[in-house]
């Protein structure tokens, strides 16, 4: 048996330059499309599964939140285990996993067997999503190779749900709503077939795998993730999210206890010693809650207030994802010249205009006229930061950490986006019950005896009325939304760096080589019993009471600035 000590590093094994790692990169960033833009693409077929499968309003919402209760709960447990098993076949494991649970969906009789079949994707997608992106730091040279990566990675990852949204539209408007959860089946067996041959696998760094630490992570996100989604749907101080939120404390508590004295952690708290990769997990944190509630909402206001069908909401989105794209293939090229650092203040500032431009929304807003800029301005912002943060959160890091690092990178993803949609939900409740207090009595004073007859029947206000005040809920949204995005642009403007070896790996100038002890030791504050190359490996650095309508681098080197 050949000794893994023998083996040529990571990047030596990766295809050759070219065609190889081309396709490489198609099948990376297609695996990331189709799992972030899951979430999307089923809510657009919400009213039709509704009908379907005869789900209750109450739980329907539930097809969603079984997809994000386990895809971001497992996600640091699903970053580790390409770490230990060899990222490629744990990749493909993941894609397959999440191929037969969206065929198992499609083929759905009843509401339960969907249910479950979203939650097996959400498994899929939390072991396939961190390993892609740790695949790219093992497959890419670093510098303007990898850069070029990660800018196709971020766009992806950032316009995924605008993509799905226009995907959801055509399926349902042209197919059939089991066709959003089927055509996740060919797209995913040409990702398995193609991965053996334009992937290599990434060296294996066997060893103890931590169980307590995946339990108590595992536990703790998924109760965190949960008590945003109850929080959204029942409240901040309802028993269940409470209950949810201790209960989250307690066991994420339990497995940081339980990091800080293993030998070999699922998520090496080092990693947060570095405070730029803190900051990028903070500004991630903040920048999902922005983009989740801006994508939730509008997706409100265009179909209800504009009446737009569902295939001409998923349009109207599309212009976002093309700016995102763009903005990220700048944001990589231009990188190397200044550094990660002006991308993410400019970048955050511009998300925080766009957002603040929506807050003038209302019943006689158009979309050419006062949503297409806003929306622009926003995802070209996002574009900018996405490449950055990406860069800074798996920069630097050991290749036998990188799928930790990507697990942790995606966990803030999401559960800032469930943290964010439920603060953002529980602002647009608070606004639309002020604003049908003083909607009431003009409905009262101005509707026909049968619009009143429907509404002590419903409980709805009808249009013009319910549309201000579906309006004024969705204005005072994205006023938080907008404050999300500015916090993001404190961190970078107070916590980011630009230090010299972040410029050198940008531009590839970077040791190839191995690090001494001391320096690895130096760039990631391991501690002397933690040090890589303890079992003989080495380590490579570079590597209201009126309800509205809703539809279904190194820590030691100098800074620069």
């Amino acid at each position: 048996m050949t000794d893994s000590r023998a083996k040529s590093s990571p990047i030596a094994e990766a295809p050759e330059r070219g065609r190889g790692k081309g396709v490489a990169l198609l099948i990376i960033a297609s695996c990331q499309l189709m799992v972030v833009l899951d979430i999307t693409i089923v809510n657009i077929a919400l009213p039709h599964i509704q009908t379907s499968l005869g789900f209750s309003t109450e739980s329907l919402s539930w097809v969603i939140n079984a997809y994000t209760l386990t895809f971001g709960g497992l996600l640091l447990l699903g970053g580790r285990l390409g770490d230990i098993l060899g990222r490629r076949r744990v990749f493909v494991f993941g894609v397959l996993l999440f191929v037969l649970a969206s065929l198992l969906g499609g083929l759905s009789q009843e509401s339960w067997q969907l249910l479950a079949a979203r939650a097996l994707q959400g498994v899929g997608g939390a072991i396939a999503s961190p390993t892609a992106l740790s695949l790219i730091t093992t497959t890419f040279r670093e510098g303007p190779e990898r850069n070029r990566a990660f800018g196709v990675f971020a766009a992806v990852s950032a316009g995924g749900s605008a993509i799905g949204l226009l995907a959801g539209g055509l399926l349902v408007e042209w197919l059939d709503w089991r066709w959003v959860l089927f055509v996740n089946v060919p797209i995913g067996l040409l990702i398995a077939l193609a991965t053996p041959r334009y992937i290599r696998e990434s060296e294996r760094h066997p060893g103890h795998f931590d169980l307590l630490g995946a339990l108590t992570s595992t536990l703790g996100m998924v109760l965190l993730v949960y008590g945003f989604i109850r929080a959204s749907e029942d409240g901040w101080t309802d028993a269940l999210t409470v209950g949810a939120f201790v209960g989250a404390v307690v066991f994420l508590a339990l497995f940081l206890a339980v990091e800080r004295r293993s030998r070999q952690p699922i998520t090496p708290l080092r990693m947060f010693r570095d405070r730029n990769r803190a900051g990028a997990y903070g500004m991630m944190l903040s920048l999902a809650a922005a983009m989740f509630g801006m994508f939730f909402f509008l997706t409100l206001f265009v179909q209800n207030i504009l009446d737009f069908s569902p295939l001409r909401a998923g349009l109207a989105f599309l212009p976002v994802s093309a700016i995102i794209a763009v903005s990220a293939g700048l944001a990589s090229q231009l990188l190397p010249r200044w550094g990660p650092k002006p991308f993410m203040v400019v970048g955050a500032i511009l998300a925080a205009a766009g957002l603040g431009w929506l807050t003038l929304t209302d019943v006689n807003s158009t979309y050419l006229g006062s949503i297409l800029g806003p929306i622009l301005v926003f995802g070209f912002g996002m574009g900018m930061q996405f490449v950055s943060l990406t860069l800074m959160a798996v920069s630097g890091v050991a290749p036998r950490e990188a799928g930790a690092a990507s697990g942790v990178l995606n966990a803030t993803q999401q559960v800032g986006g469930s943290l964010g949609l439920s603060i953002l939900v529980t602002v647009f409740g608070t606004a639309s019950r002020d604003e049908a207090t003083s909607q009431v009595p003009r409905f009262l004073a101005e509707a026909t005896p049968a619009q009143q007859s429907e509404f002590r029947r419903t409980g709805e206000l009808p249009a013009p009325w319910g549309d201000q005040v579906l309006a004024s809920g969705v204005s005072s949204a994205f006023v938080v939304a907008a404050v999300f995005s500015v916090v993001a642009a404190l961190i970078a403007l107070l916590v980011v760096q630009v230090r010299s070896s972040d410029l050198e790996r940008l531009r590839g100038g970077g040791a190839m080589g191995p690090p001494t002890v001391d320096e690895e030791s130096t760039a990631e504050g391991t501690d002397s019993e933690e040090r890589p190359g303890e079992d003989g490996r080495g380590a490579d650095t570079h590597d209201a009471g009126v309800r509205i309508r809703k539809p279904g681098g190194g820590e030691g080197s100098p800074p620069l600035g």
